[in-house]
């Protein structure tokens, strides 16, 4: 894959301008696009242009992980043994830390905590941690909230001091709460409005969907765009290998609508990848956007968008399927009349478990109240008023350990790029006191808190180093089960084809590609069952304890075989 030609890049995006600008001149680019050709003669080789359909990513808060960046790097070792292909990094850049790190005080600049010393020391920190990672084959891709910035940003304090300052159209002022009234407000429960008022200025107030420290960036004005686009060069220029794009719907607002998934935010996305493209092909954009499939595909474009999204929906089907021992809920997620086709070179990420709450929003009410009852095991996990449940993957499954065996098999071999969030592979439990710690600390009465905090290394270490324990049982099998993956490409890029007919309890089906195919057989009841699979003795067991016998599967409750032909 090949950087695209300045005069094709410069169409694209003086086509967008125009769409997205149409009283503003295209020559403003012009400096701009001096800057994309000097970025892409000083950028790394572009990877192959689907590396992301064939990685594991494994999710981390850097400080929580490992205290610091030569932290992480001397645990680089245990996650490349683990079978991680590609790290997530979550908010590293400069922040006060009230939403951790989603918050960002500056683009271009990584927290001191992460990196300790000057700026040029900082850098130099992060760029060996960047080399080693990649030496080991490790890409790294990390957040940048593209919607909104912290109240403490330079932006924002310029902003603040009045209409004349050049700052002040960064950000989406009024002079009443009525504006763009119909956008719902996403942390409800937490926040009681859009709006917050200036303390220094009694009646103006500025727009922001998430926390009141978080005031939204205002895509009307070019300079936003473009100051956007620097940020992405800037890391580029660093070695980073893609972004996961933080809150990517809510870009551009409109009066009368409901500031989502607007036309306006597609162009802006498009803009971003055209910029990418031109300078470093490969670098992958990921969308963060909670949506209904139908929706989330919009964000791959025409392959002009975002490679790759999150599969929200099928998550939370995943915790349903599991409560009602049936495969239905993730069957009919996984349908084309619910998850339409997406371009052959994008893809879908997929995760158990993740640094927000096991959000319910893409299901119906029903489903609502059933994954709510059987999986909100204390009143301080709900989140957002029954709109989500805040506790990590043991806790959810109530430290059994069968049940953690089987979530991964379905995480690993049913859609996508699967995600692991830190801690989860060895069985971290919730941590209340880093809850507790982080309510006092910020002032919100945040339930996510609770599924982050430290890793205890010397406490795991031993934990592991016992083959009995929880943490060791499950890391083991995360491990081996990771490693089958990447022995067989079919489950990372195959088609995938629900096995029809079978009890209902089974979740069941084939990945394959023209030279491979896999069959998974899961039990996700509390009863021992049976299952006559198609084909019996062409299968090869390649992971599980339990083989096939002239045709039949026995699975005991929650178990699961993999099979290969």
């Amino acid at each position: 894959m090949h950087a695209v030609p300045p005069e094709k890049m410069r169409l694209k995006l003086q086509q967008l301008w125009q769409q997205l600008y149409p009283d503003q001149p295209v020559d403003q680019l012009e400096p701009f696009f001096t800057e994309l050709q000097a970025a892409a003669q000083a950028a790394s080789p572009p990877p192959p242009a689907t590396w992301f359909k064939e990685v594991v990513v494994y999710s981390l808060y850097v400080d929580l992980f490992n205290q610091d960046f030569q932290g992480l790097t001397t645990r680089l070792g245990y996650l490349q043994d683990l079978g991680v292909t590609c790290l997530w990094l979550l908010p590293i850049l400069d922040s006060p830390m009230r939403d951790a790190g989603f918050d960002i005080s500056d683009y271009t600049k990584i927290r001191s905590e992460l990196v300790g010393g000057s700026d040029a020391a900082a850098q130099a920190t992060f760029g060996e941690f960047l080399a080693e990672a990649h030496r080991r084959g490790i890409r790294v891709i990390f957040d940048v909230a593209m919607n909104h910035c912290s109240d403490q940003h330079h932006w924002f304090q310029e902003a603040r001091k009045g209409p004349d300052n050049p700052y002040r159209d960064y950000f989406i002022w009024s002079d009443t709460t009525e504006r763009y009234k119909e956008a719902r407000i996403i942390f409800k429960g937490m926040m009681p409005s859009n709006w917050h008022p200036l303390p220094e200025d009694p009646g103006t107030y500025f727009f922001h969907r998430f926390f009141d420290s978080q005031p939204d960036l205002n895509y009307r004005n070019p300079e936003v765009l473009l100051a956007m686009c620097r940020v992405l060069l800037f890391w580029v220029a660093q070695g980073v290998d893609g972004f996961r794009a933080d809150a990517i719907p809510y870009l551009w607002k409109e009066e009368g609508t409901i500031c989502e998934n607007l036309p306006g935010t597609h162009t802006i996305v498009k803009f971003f990848r055209a910029v990418l493209d031109a300078v470093r092909p490969g670098t992958i954009l990921l969308a963060e956007a909670c949506q209904p499939p139908a929706e989330v595909v919009t964000y791959f474009g025409d392959s002009d968008e975002c490679q790759a999204a999150y599969h929200f929906p099928v998550m939370p089907r995943i915790y349903l399927a599991l409560a009602q021992g049936s495969a239905k809920p993730i069957f009919e997620t996984l349908s084309t009349a619910f998850t339409p086709e997406i371009p052959a070179d994008c893809g879908w990420f997929s995760f158990l478990r993740c640094h927000d709450e096991l959000t319910l929003e893409m299901v119906t009410p029903a489903e609502r109240k059933a994954i709510h009852a059987a999986y909100c095991l204390q009143p301080e996990w709900d989140f957002r008023q029954g709109e989500g449940i805040a506790s990590r993957l043991v806790d959810l499954f109530r430290h059994d350990p069968a049940a953690l065996q089987l979530a991964f098999s379905i995480s690993f071999t049913l859609l996508g790029t699967p995600v692991v969030f830190y801690g989860d592979e060895f069985a971290k439990p919730n941590d209340e006191q880093f809850q507790r710690e982080q309510e006092a600390l910020t002032g919100y009465q945040d339930a996510r808190y609770r599924v982050r905090g430290a890793v205890d290394w010397p406490a795991v270490d031993a934990a592991l180093a016992d083959p009995a324990s929880l943490p060791a049982r499950t890391h083991a099998g995360v491990r081996a089960m990771l490693a089958v993956r990447r022995a067989h490409p079919a489950l990372s890029g195959g088609s995938f084809q629900p096995l029809a007919g079978l009890d209902d309890r089974v979740l069941a089906y084939v990945r394959g590609t023209a030279a491979q195919r896999v069959l998974v057989v899961q039990n996700l009841s509390a009863d021992t069952v049976n299952v006559a699979v198609p084909g019996g003795s062409n299968w090869r067991l390649i992971y599980g304890t339990h083989d096939l016998a002239q045709g039949v599967l026995t699975l005991p409750p929650k178990g699961f075989s993999w099979f290969a032909a």
